[in-house]
C-alpha cells in the first residue's frame, strides 16, 4: 500500500547501501514526473532529469561520484539538472500556453487583463531578469535595483548567479518531490552533492549552459548496512520561530 506523504517523508533517508535487487524503471518514471510537477520560479521549469538505466553509463556515474557506495550499489540513477539558459524557450513555451487558453472570442474583460498582465511578464519582465552580458548586464541591474529599493520594495535577484540560485532552488524542490514519491512507494534514494560535476556532465553529453544540480542513487536499501546511523535532528524549537 502506498505511503501517505507523512508517512513517506518519515520513511525516507538517505540510503547509502541497496540490495541488489531490480526495481520498476516505470515506477521511477512516474516519480520523476511527480518530480515536474513542483513549484518553480515564474514557472519556467528550467530542469531536466535524467534517468539512467544503463549499466555502462551507472558504472562511469559512479565513478563520477567518487564510487561512494550510494552510486555504486544503486540499482538506478537520476540526475536533476537544471537549464537556466533555456530561459528563453520556457518563457515562449508559456506565451504559447496562455495565448491557447485564453482564445476564446466571449473572453471576459478580467480574464484579457489576466491574459495581457501574464503575457507581458512574459515578454518584459523575464527578459529584464534574465539578460546578460558577461555578468555586466546583470551587475548594472543589481546597482541599480539596489538604489530604488532605497525607496520602495523590489526584486533584488538580477545578477546571472542569482538567477543560477533561482534554477537550483528549484530544481532542489523537484528533487523533493521526487525522493518522497519513491519512498511513497517503498523505494530508497541518496541525493548526493559529491561527484565532479564536469565528468557527469560529459558522460550525459550535456550542453555548456546546463549545471548538475545533484546525483540520486535509487533501489532498496539493504536491511542492515543500508541507513548509516539514526536520524538525528537539530531540536525542532531552534529553528521554528514563531512571529
Amino acid at each position: 500500500m502506498e505511503k501517505t506523504v507523512s508517512e513517506a517523508i518519515a520513511y525516507r533517508r538517505s540510503t547509502r547501501v541497496y540490495q541488489d535487487k531490480p526495481i520498476d524503471s516505470e515506477k521511477v518514471k512516474q516519480c520523476l514526473y511527480n518530480a515536474s510537477l513542483a513549484p518553480t520560479s515564474s514557472n519556467l521549469q528550467l530542469w531536466e532529469f535524467y534517468h539512467v538505466t544503463n549499466k555502462n553509463t551507472l558504472n562511469k556515474l559512479s565513478e563520477a561520484c567518487f564510487n561512494q557506495n550510494a552510486a555504486k550499489t544503486a540499482q538506478q540513477l537520476v540526475v536533476i539538472v537544471t537549464r537556466k539558459d533555456l530561459w528563453r524557450k520556457r518563457a515562449n513555451a508559456n506565451i504559447e500556453f496562455l495565448n491557447d487558453i485564453y482564445n476564446k472570442p466571449d473572453l471576459e474583460e478580467r480574464w484579457l487583463k489576466r491574459k495581457k498582465m501574464a503575457i507581458n511578464y512574459y515578454k518584459k519582465i523575464i527578459p529584464t531578469i534574465y539578460t546578460d552580458f558577461l555578468g555586466i548586464l546583470g551587475m548594472i541591474k543589481y546597482v541599480a535595483f539596489q538604489i530604488v529599493g532605497l525607496f520602495r520594495p523590489i526584486y533584488r535577484q538580477t545578477r546571472s548567479s542569482d538567477m543560477r540560485i533561482v534554477a537550483h532552488k528549484s530544481a532542489g524542490l523537484a528533487a523533493q518531490n521526487f525522493m518522497t514519491s519513491m519512498a511513497a512507494i517503498g523505494y530508497d534514494t541518496c541525493p548526493m552533492e559529491g561527484s565532479d560535476t564536469l565528468r557527469v556532465k560529459q558522460i550525459l553529453n550535456l550542453p555548456r549552459g546546463a549545471e548538475i544540480n545533484m546525483v540520486i542513487g535509487c533501489g532498496i536499501r539493504d536491511q542492515e548496512k543500508g541507513i548509516y546511523g539514526p536520524r538525528f535532528r537539530v531540536p525542532f524549537e531552534e529553528v521554528y520561530k514563531t512571529i
